[in-house]
């Protein structure tokens, strides 16, 4: 059975779904500090109302025919000098309910996104990956993004 999924900016409603999502992961685990039985952390709710108040930040949320939120992502829209003074899209904490995983979400989620950056008429959408997730690279590979550039980070905490 197919699910129907609706995309929508997300609210401060959804913030504790979102957050559980984050910190459900390998990764996350190791940089996400929620407790969903405590009320959220103000660090989460200030960036959330910084997020929202950004017309270049666009933090959805994917709900299934119920109204249940089953993944998120954030979209951010950079403009820049070159490329003639394009705007390019980057994708960023992309994530599914544990138990929607492996039903095409992801890949819903995607298309979704790469008509929405389109819309904003964006001359790219960008993403970076942990190199210990080397199933989302190939799955990154298979939806059309190429490997074209290195990527390196400079952490400060």
């Amino acid at each position: 059975m197919k699910t129907t999924i609706n995309y929508r900016k997300a609210t401060i409603t959804d913030l504790r779904f979102i957050i559980a999502m984050l910190a459900d992961d390998e990764l996350g685990q190791t940089r996400e500090s929620f407790n969903p039985e405590n009320q959220i952390p103000q660090e989460y709710q200030l960036a959330f109302k910084k997020i929202d108040a950004d017309a270049n930040q666009e933090l959805m949320v994917a709900a299934d025919e119920n109204h249940e939120i089953i993944g998120t992502f954030q979209l951010t829209f950079i403009q820049h000098l070159t490329y003639q003074g394009g705007i390019r899209a980057q994708i960023e904490a992309v994530r599914i309910r544990t138990d929607k995983r492996g039903q095409g979400i992801g890949k819903s989620m995607f298309l979704w996104a790469i008509n929405r950056a389109k819309e904003r008429n964006t001359h790219l959408l960008q993403l970076t990956t942990d190199k210990k997730r080397p199933a989302a690279l190939e799955f990154y590979k298979s939806l059309g993004f190429k490997n074209s550039h290195e990527g390196m980070k400079l952490h400060f905490k």
